[in-house]
């Protein structure tokens, strides 16, 4: 099977069996199925007369039965069965937090700046954990806290709802509309949406071991058929889709970013055609850093900024902004925004939150969609986190923003969109992807709550980079981050000596349990032991300096040469940044991209013009972020 025949069988795969989880190969289950968070699902589903095979499938939905050492998810729920208590949780935020970049990152017009938004008020629907409390005369801080206590909470509102609905029956089939408003969906639609996945997981079964080492088991359910009818006895309004370019068994609505003139200008977006006028090469994936509520606020303000879609933390409800033929003001480099969607997701990476299920498969099935429709390849060259996105010039390096940040599961997210992280390599190749076991992986970072403070230990696609093959080894210096050489830090912003799952690097050298990457123009080395890998074997090829050459300028934006320009259009400026990619050094191969530039400084769409030039770069893996070279000044081969 080709690789493109095996991609696509994937991607129906993984829409056919959306429940399943299957563990990784080579990493064994450390748990034993029966154990004590499957006693406590047994214990709370027998206590309060909930089917067993709904309250497990819900939990998966919510948490995938992790218990996040106690904190918040993005969503603000709290453990295995996600109980909602906004009080406890931040609602405003900066968007984005620990970052002074401009959105729109076109050095022809004015930086925007960038207000915070208001906290938004907490909804009594979405305060479960009281309900809990109520139900189960258990404390609040027990109920987000104690995972058995959760799970109990879970079981006893679920069982209210049903006891509402007036329906007294243990077949799982009978509990549809009671799973469908543990969601905590204000539409039919994204209700049914959680629900079917719920049910969905019943159908398919899954297993998993937990962030915290408990192995927990649903066995698959085929034949429960879930009376779909009762979603009407909720009385929820029906989902508004209006001109949604999404997924049609998706919940979505169209929530326009009003593109107007304002004193001084206009806002929030430019109007465009693509992909006739520019290929649309990447999708962004950010955080909101503010509630669903607030993100949506700010993005329908014409003096803010706009991006495509925001989905909801949750239950994974999508809002479309801008069309996808139009450019967003969301990833602070023009030449990425002119070519890319961007996808907020309601979350808070700074605050070391977790996303839920739900968001991640609704994203999943979004990004999919997009990147079918665009014909964009499912994989870290072309999916980017904005944390990936690179400056625009030297002086922009270090506001780049750094969402959706560590905590987000790069390995599963791609599993879900039926590309998981996987390599035909069998062997040394000189390339290596970024894996690390997301749950055992637990880099100790700083500064989620408060400057200098330790970060609660969790799951994260990230893997530190050291200057030497020891633990006690300083990080590496990244001078757009750091001026002046001093070394990276741990603060959970700083991306100057970090990599993340997905991402490929040449290796520049093995030392026993060490391995050693190219990164920024040095050598960083990372933790890689066979039996425990951060890595595996990876194909691609490598840009290097073309012979006699020392060096060669790295671009974190691949605009044409001057010529190019048509009168009237000031040329921009090819300003390299802070790094150089040295002789003998290696980099990983990206796409290879025109030299456009999006000439959009009007309100008037019609005189907006894609500059085109016959300069061409290839974007690589430079450091965290990605960058461009000119194709003219490297060769292109394997490692």
């Amino acid at each position: 099977m080709n690789p493109f025949t095996r991609r696509n069988a994937l991607r129906a795969l993984a829409a056919g069996t959306a429940g399943l989880t299957v563990t990784t190969p080579g990493r064994a289950l450390a748990g034993t199925a029966g154990g004590a968070r499957q006693r406590a699902f047994a214990a709370a589903a027998e206590e309060f007369a909930v089917p067993e095979p709904v309250l497990l499938a819900v939990s998966y939905l919510k948490s995938r039965w992790d218990y996040n050492a106690g904190t918040p998810s993005t969503g603000a729920g709290f453990g295995p069965m996600h109980l909602t208590d906004l009080r406890t949780v931040a609602g405003g935020g900066s968007h984005h937090d620990k970052g002074a970049e401009d959105p729109r990152g076109d050095t022809a017009r004015t930086p925007l700046t960038v207000r915070a938004p208001e906290a938004a008020a907490a909804v009594p629907s979405l305060q479960t954990v009281d309900l809990a409390a109520e139900l189960t005369h258990a404390t609040p801080e027990s109920l987000r806290t104690d995972p058995v206590q959760n799970i109990r909470g879970g079981a006893a509102v679920l069982a209210h709802y049903q006891r509402e609905l007036r329906i007294d029956s243990s077949d799982p089939a009978d509990w549809y509309g009671a799973v469908a408003r543990y969601s905590g969906a204000s539409d039919s639609t994204a209700a049914a949406f959680f629900a079917d996945e719920v049910f969905g997981t019943i159908s398919g079964g899954a297993s998993r071991i937990t962030d915290d080492g408990q192995a927990v088991r649903l066995d698959a359910r085929p034949g429960v058929q879930p009376r779909r009818t009762q979603l009407r006895s909720l009385d929820l309004p029906a989902g508004q889709r209006g001109g949604v370019e999404a997924p049609t068994e998706l919940s979505a609505e169209w929530i326009p970013a009003p593109y107007q003139e304002i004193e001084g200008g206009y806002g929030n977006h430019d109007k465009a055609e693509r992909p006739r006028g520019q290929r649309i090469t990447h999708i962004v994936i950010h955080d909101t850093e503010c509630t669903y509520d607030a993100a949506i606020g700010l993005v329908q303000d014409p003096t803010y900024l706009a991006w495509h879609y925001t989905l909801r933390s949750t239950d994974g409800h999508i809002a479309q902004h801008v069309l996808t033929k139009d450019v967003g003001w969301h990833a602070g480099n023009w030449y990425v925004n002119a070519k890319s969607i961007g996808v907020e997701h309601e979350g808070f990476a700074a605050q070391g939150t977790w996303y839920t299920e739900a968001v991640y498969r609704t994203s999943a099935k979004l990004v999919r969609y997009l990147a079918d429709r665009f014909g964009i390849p499912l994989d870290r060259d072309h999916i980017l986190g904005h944390d990936n996105v690179p400056g625009t010039t030297p002086d922009t390096v270090a506001g780049m923003h750094w969402d959706p940040g560590p905590y987000w599961d790069w390995a599963h997210y791609f599993e879900l969109m039926g590309a998981p992280l996987k390599s035909w390599a069998t062997r040394a190749t000189g390339l290596v992807t970024i894996n690390p076991d997301f749950a055992a992986n637990r880099p100790a970072f700083t500064g989620c709550e408060s400057a200098g403070t330790a970060c609660t230990l969790r799951g994260s696609s990230a893997v530190v980079l050291r200057s030497e093959p020891r633990v006690d080894a300083p990080l590496l210096p990244d001078p757009g981050l750091h001026p002046g050489g001093s070394p990276s830090t741990m603060d959970i912003s700083d991306v100057g000596s970090r990599v993340s799952a997905g991402q490929r690097y040449a290796v520049a050298e093995v030392r026993g349990d060490w391995t050693a990457i190219w990164f920024l123009g040095q050598v960083g080395w990372f933790h890689n032991p066979a039996s425990a890998p951060a890595a595996q074997p990876a194909l691609g090829q490598v840009v290097t300096p073309k012979p006699g050459v020392t060096s060669i300028p790295v671009y974190g934006r691949a605009y044409p040469e001057a010529g190019a320009y048509p009168e009237g259009i000031t040329p921009q400026e090819l300003v390299p940044l802070q790094h150089s990619l040295l002789a003998g050094q290696k980099y990983v191969a990206g796409p290879t991209l025109p030299s456009e530039y999006y000439w959009a400084t009007t309100f008037d769409a019609s005189k907006h013009v894609v500059v085109r030039g016959e300069t061409r770069y290839v974007q690589i893996q430079f450091g965290h972020r990605a960058a461009f070279v000119k194709l003219d000044d490297v060769v292109l081969g394997l490692p």
